[in-house]
């Protein structure tokens, strides 16, 4: 807008030129007709002299119009300008309220869960308080039981920095409802603040879940969530085989070592029904940007895990089907290619493919496996 502004307002300065000019033939053409009339030159000298008046009149008319429409382009382009200008401020406005509303909305998840974690350290420092009076030494349980809760309201205020809007996530993860039977229990495992299970229980299936984080475990609670807190290996372990309908585990892979992820997938097919599903979403490895962009942000990510093999960790436990399904898209954060069509600008072109498909894969995938059914 700026640049067409500018043109237009050196056409105006052009036009007035023009225009300058021939008020200026005008001026010396009347003094030429006065200079004709006071010799009385007759009429036929004088007939010239007037058409070359006539001639450059109606020149100036047309000037005047050209330089009227001029200023009536310029008066436009300014209004829209301003228009312009205005709904951007407007917008700027709009965006800078919603940034400090989810700001404030994050302070506030964080401040109630900091106010939970302090509910729970206040009663371990009543019990610690009261050994030390009785001049017991405190057991490396109970400080441990101090130190944890600080440790996991930490972690759940990275989540809500991070991990993303709870309801954006939960409209990402209802894409599996559909995945899993209409009937049979599903369990989440590492459930985080509850999206799945929130999912589920609006599509009328049943699930619980269990976390590790005592404040993701308070978070879920406060929703009407079935959760527990404790290992999720040994929760599991703990079920009777053949008793759920699902599985679903997401961002939870990454931070385990090779033999829990190993025992995690064989404990998942004895606990299924048969035809039951285990999901399991985890960062994508081969996406650049999503291992320096997600991956490494968690300092406690343990090992990323490459989709062939999960594939192949699901396959040799007897699922059936596997499916690597991708997670995201980066399309916003690609190359983009050059325009035509001629030898080189195709070579460059399949060379931005090749770096696309290398640093923008998408983010992340999901790994879903069927148990065989009878």
């Amino acid at each position: 807008m700026q640049r067409t502004l500018e043109k237009l307002i050196q056409d105006r300065h052009n036009e007035q030129a023009k225009l300058r000019e021939k008020i200026g033939e005008i001026a010396r053409l009347t003094e030429e007709i006065g200079r004709i009339q006071a010799e009385k030159a007759d009429k036929k000298d004088l007939r010239p002299a007037l058409a070359q008046a006539t001639a450059s009149l109606k020149s100036l008319a047309e000037a005047v119009v050209s330089l009227a429409e001029r200023l009536d382009g310029l008066a436009d382009a300014r209004d829209k300008e301003w228009d312009a200008l205005g709904n951007n401020h407007i917008g700027m406005l709009v965006r800078g309220l919603e940034g400090r509303i989810d700001r404030l909305s994050q302070a506030n998840d964080d401040a109630a869960a900091l106010l939970k974690t302090a509910a729970v350290l206040q009663g371990q420092l009543g019990r610690l308080s009261a050994a030390v009076e009785g001049k017991g030494l405190p057991s490396p349980e109970a400080v441990r039981a101090i130190r944890e809760p600080v440790e996991d309201w930490g972690y759940l205020r990275f989540e809500n920095k991070f991990r993303g809007a709870p309801e954006d996530i939960k409209n990402r993860q209802s894409a599996y409802l559909s995945l899993f039977p209409a009937e049979g229990p599903i369990f989440d495992l590492g459930c985080g603040r509850g999206e799945f299970l929130e999912a589920l229980r609006e599509s009328g299936r049943r699930g619980s879940g269990v976390d590790r984080n005592a404040g993701m475990v308070v978070l879920c609670r406060d929703k009407g969530l079935d959760v527990v807190q404790g290992d999720l290996l040994d929760v599991l372990a703990a079920r009777p085989d053949g008793s759920l309908g699902g599985i679903f585990s997401a961002q939870v892979i990454e931070h385990l070592p090779p033999a829990d992820l190993r025992r995690l997938v064989e404990l998942s097919h004895a606990k299924l029904v048969p035809g039951g599903v285990l999901v399991l979403e985890t960062v994508n490895p081969l996406s650049v940007f999503a291992l320096v962009q997600i991956y490494f942000l968690d300092s406690t990510h343990r090992a990323p895990v490459h989709p062939e093999a999960l594939r192949f960790l699901l396959e040799a436990s007897a699922f059936e089907d596997v499916e690597i399904r991708p997670v995201g898209d980066l399309g916003a954060e690609k190359l983009v290619p050059l325009p035509g069509a001629d030898a080189t600008a195709s070579l460059i072109n399949r060379n931005i493919d090749r770096l696309n498909a290398l640093l923008f894969a998408p983010p992340g995938y999901a790994a879903i496996g069927k148990k065989k059914a009878r």
